[in-house]
């Protein structure tokens, strides 16, 4: 009979991933490939065995094309006539990892271990961020 599999020993690693001049796509599928933990031996798809993800420089991030004019995002508060809808520019001013997140969250699973692995993704819109630091520090 073959070993009961479990998420407790699961080592987690820190990863660092600079988006300063990245394509927006090229750098989610990354993000997400770290936080499903996809590249590892040990990866089953009804397990939650994913690495810890920093974002920096969000901001920064590129998009090809005319996305930034173009390209809309929408959130609905519940009440009628309550949907809104912002271009990826504005977005960009207003709050910058948001554009990473809602990439990243895209590509995870459609089931409930999405919502423990997007808590593993910290993205910052500049350079230095709380988490930045224990990544430097881990991969020293």
């Amino acid at each position: 009979m073959p070993k009961k599999q479990s998420e407790d020993k699961t080592e987690r690693s820190w990863h660092l991933l600079d988006a300063n001049a990245h394509i927006l796509g090229r750098l989610s599928t990354q993000a997400a490939r770290l936080l499903m933990g996809k590249d590892k031996p040990e990866w089953v798809p009804y397990l939650d065995r994913g690495d810890y993800v920093v974002v920096v420089n969000a901001a920064k991030v590129a998009v090809t094309g005319k996305k930034e004019s173009q390209k809309r995002y929408f959130r609905y508060s519940g009440y009628p006539s309550g949907l809104k809808s912002e271009t990826l520019g504005d977005l960009r001013k207003r709050r910058p990892g948001d554009i990473i997140r809602h990439a990243v969250l895209g590509m995870l699973p459609k089931n409930k271990l999405s919502s423990k692995m997007i808590t593993r993704l910290f993205v910052y819109p500049g350079e230095e961020g709380e988490m930045v630091a224990k990544t430097k520090q881990q991969n020293d």
